[in-house]
């Protein structure tokens, strides 16, 4: 059974996620910094660089959020970056963001399901995805339809979290992840379930090397995973 962020409600985890981040959009760039005392701006950092040796000039970001991470691969001096998410609230609150940087002309925001994408086959030189791909309801036709938009020969980069399996690093981050980060979560988000369902979504998630072989199942090539930050996280990339 899927982990879903309202366990007591009979809707699928694709509207329940959506419904997670339109409740915590306005508080959901404080709590990111937060809680990852800022290390993840670095992580976003080490993911867009990846991708210079290939200088992409369109970027579609999926599960854009706020559009942070869209914002970052403007270091690639692209054409455009668009940006794709299911949730209204986060989307708002990356419109406003983008408008009050003035970066509308190569910056574009847009609603849509990362599992049915808008787009024709082969459309665009790179895809990047930050925290997203976990709370896809199905993973695979996720994956799958990246695959499809990305043109031969483009790269897809993917952060996503990960777990920590060295001692003592595992037991701290876990009594961090599970105890900790939940409450202060709640209570300036003042949502219930949202960072319960964080750690319990990360625990789900296939990573390593079991997520690569998910990617090359589906025809991904060069897949490769680096773990950062004593593998809090990981960066997977792969080419079409």
């Amino acid at each position: 059974m899927a982990v879903v962020p309202y366990k007591g409600e009979s809707k699928g985890k694709k509207e329940q996620v959506a419904h997670m981040f339109n409740n915590i959009s306005k508080k959901y760039d404080l709590l990111n910094h937060l809680l990852s005392l800022g290390i993840d701006i670095i992580w976003r950092k080490k993911a867009i660089a990846l991708l210079k040796k290939d200088q992409p000039k369109y970027l579609l970001d999926i599960a854009t959020g706020t559009g942070d991470f869209a914002i970052e691969a403007l270091s690639l001096r692209p054409d455009k970056v668009v940006g794709v998410d299911i949730s209204e609230g986060m989307l708002a609150v990356g419109k406003e963001k983008i408008k009050r940087k003035g970066l509308q002309d190569v910056i574009e925001l847009q609603q849509g399901d990362s599992e049915n994408l808008q787009f024709g086959d082969d459309s665009f030189d790179a895809v990047i995805v930050s925290f997203g791909v976990r709370n896809f309801e199905n993973l695979e036709a996720g994956l799958a339809e990246m695959l499809r938009v990305l043109r031969p020969g483009g790269r897809v980069v993917i952060i996503e979290f990960s777990k920590p399996r060295r001692f003592p690093f595992k037991q701290l981050y876990n009594f961090y992840f599970q105890t900790i980060l939940p409450k202060i979560g709640k209570l300036i988000s003042k949502d219930r379930s949202a960072y319960t369902y964080l750690p319990e979504s990360v625990q789900e998630f296939p990573d390593g090397d079991r997520f690569l072989n998910i990617l090359s199942d589906l025809g991904y090539k060069q897949t490769r995973c680096k773990p950062l930050t004593f593998g809090i996280s990981s960066i997977y990339t792969a080419i079409k």
